[in-house]
């Protein structure tokens, strides 16, 4: 339980960073309600574990070979830049206020979360940050440390979605449909500049294979 609860605090450390993935959640968390962002962080999460099965399964060395993560780092800039386009041109669509019915369907939310954590980012950064967990941690004798640690990461993260959402939930019931329009506006250029950044790794990586 030890190994547990210790990393249960390292995934809310890793959850805490401003991403892709909280913007996105914060934004649908303040125009359709608590249900849609967590939804999102969902869809987050659901990458999350495949990533961590992927890793546990020994495929971590095919997803780091360069000619692979060079088409990641542009298939996610398009996803980004595609889902912050989004968010700016219908700003004002799909705002449901506290008390309201969402029109938007909790399904087009997880999806949303399943696009921007397929982001080479979050790939990279899972591969990092697990691999050298399970190169540390992993004894083929003991295969239920790995599990544990997995376990303690996923639940770190999901409570840090939790906390955050409760904290969107209790700020929209004060907001009012212009000011989360505004929101939806700046965080569509934060995933637009998160879609630059992708595309500046793609140009780097090529650059350095030559």
């Amino acid at each position: 339980m030890a190994l547990f609860f210790t990393y249960v605090i390292a995934g809310l450390a890793i959850a805490m960073p401003v991403g892709a993935i909280t913007v996105e959640m914060t934004k649908q968390g303040l125009k359709n309600g608590f249900m849609h962002g967590w939804a999102v962080g969902l869809g987050g999460m659901t990458i999350d574990f495949v990533l961590i099965a992927a890793l546990y399964l020994g495929l971590a060395s095919i997803l780091q070979l360069p000619f692979i993560q060079i088409p990641m780092w542009l298939v996610g800039a398009v996803f980004l830049f595609l889902i912050g386009y989004e968010s700016i041109k219908n700003a004002d669509s799909d705002i449901t206020l506290a008390g309201e019915k969402p029109a938007k369907s909790i399904r087009s939310s997880y999806r949303n979360g399943l696009l921007v954590a397929i982001s080479p980012g979050n790939v990279v950064f899972w591969l990092s940050v697990f691999g050298a967990v399970l190169s540390n941690t992993y004894n083929p004798e003991q295969p239920s440390n790995f599990l544990l640690i997995a376990a303690g990461i996923l639940t770190g993260i999901l409570l840090h979605d939790i906390g955050l959402l409760a904290i969107v939930a209790t700020t929209r019931k004060v907001m009012n449909r212009a000011m989360i329009k505004g929101f939806s506006i700046i965080a569509g250029i934060v995933l637009i500049g998160f879609s630059g950044y992708f595309v500046y790794e793609f140009f780097k990586v090529i650059t350095d294979m030559i």
